[in-house]
């Protein structure tokens, strides 16, 4: 087995990191404390193809792979969640359209991402549906050649921003399996009757934007349907396959940034007339930050690397998950306790990272239910 990164991939390693440390650090806390749109950094991160980096060349993306884009949001959140977020969220959903689109959906809407100003976003989480995605009640009725979409969605990413929505919706509620009842409908923002509210006093990614929406009497037309009707919870499903891989790297990118700004602390910061590092119980705290970063590290790369090989591994893909956002809330606390009273204020990047952790463990699959999944596919159906 070859751990080694290809040449290519070690470029795209060095200029994601290049781009993340020339960019983020002086407008970081900036975007953070005002809850503000890092659009000047996207658009240097469209022409340098450091977005979406999955999606094919065909359809004007750079035409890597998950674990190229794993590598990526890696080295950008070593730097800055919020703005590594942000820079994530631009083709989210993007699987969706790949995977279950029509060749003429994808070459309308994945172009966008690349050349204009387009800005996917995926509506899925409701007031009374988080986890619990078969109960969500936003429905989707047909008419004629459209379809009529009314309810809300809550805590969703690019939805003041984004050019374009997918919605998880309700178009079958009487079926009798609760798995199929639900569709992904692509709404274009500037339809009538699609209003989002921008949602602030987020702990931390404040440089991403969240909103709530609301859909009332939204039309849209037939074709907008991704995949078939009645298979949205199964695609939906697919999409966490792939997009967990990569999200997985949240964790170990901030862990390892947390990690990074401990080791240059404690080297620097003297108590009782040494160096912090020079006291044991520091070192081995390092020792067992490094441990738990490492172990993230690997099991992220194999599951992104396995979705490149067309193997995806439902379970791997949620340990890596589960495991490496822990290690990420662990590692930056164990960090911000280093760093001392100087950790507390936010003229030391590590008061950011801390409050950008806990969310890692709550969006794309709380650890609930990543431990589930796991269990489920360790035990089978019970």
């Amino acid at each position: 087995m070859d751990f080694d990164l290809t040449k290519e991939q070690q470029y795209i390693q060095k200029a994601a990191r290049e781009f993340a440390v020339g960019e983020f650090p002086a407008v970081a806390l900036e975007h953070d404390i005002n809850e503000t749109f890092p659009a000047d950094i996207l658009k240097k991160a469209r022409e340098l193809d450091l977005i979406g980096l999955f999606i094919p060349e065909e359809y004007g993306g750079p035409g890597l792979g998950f674990f190229e884009q794993a590598l990526v949001l890696e080295e950008f959140w070593k730097v800055d969640p919020g703005i590594a977020q942000q820079l994530c969220s631009v083709s989210f959903g993007a699987e969706e359209l790949i995977l279950f689109g029509t060749e003429e959906q994808k070459k309308k809407y994945l172009p966008q991402l690349f050349t204009g100003d387009g800005i996917l976003g995926f509506a899925i989480t409701e007031p009374d549906a988080g986890s619990d995605t078969a109960a969500a009640t936003t429905s989707a009725i047909k008419d004629g050649d459209d379809y009529i979409i009314n309810g809300s969605k809550t805590m969703i990413g690019n939805g003041t921003v984004g050019t374009h929505m997918l919605v998880y919706c309700l178009t079958d509620p009487d079926a009798k399996s609760k798995t199929a009842r639900h569709s992904i409908v692509l709404v274009e923002t500037d339809r009538k009757g699609y209003k989002a509210d921008p949602m602030h006093g987020k702990m931390g990614l404040r440089a991403s934007d969240t909103a709530a929406i609301y859909f009332n009497n939204c039309r849209v037309p037939r074709e907008n349907l991704i995949g078939a009707e009645g298979n949205g919870f199964i695609q939906l499903m697919k999409f966490f396959d792939h997009s967990r891989a990569y999200v997985a790297a949240h964790g170990v990118g901030l862990a390892q940034g947390a990690l990074d700004m401990a080791v240059k602390h404690v080297k620097g910061r003297q108590q009782f007339g040494r160096p912090l590092a020079a006291f044991q119980s520091t070192q081995f705290k390092i020792a067992d930050m490094a441990t738990k970063v490492e172990t993230a590290r690997n099991m992220v790369y194999k599951s992104a690397w396995l979705l490149d090989q067309g193997k995806p591994d439902t379970k791997l893909t949620a340990i890596a998950k589960m495991y490496a956002c822990h290690v990420a809330v662990e590692v930056v606390d164990e960090s911000l306790q280093l760093h001392g009273g100087y950790g507390y204020f936010n003229d030391y990047d590590i008061e950011r990272f801390y409050r950008a952790a806990k969310v890692l463990e709550i969006y794309e699959g709380t650890k609930e239910v990543e431990k589930i999944i796991i269990s489920r596919e360790v035990l089978g159906k019970l």
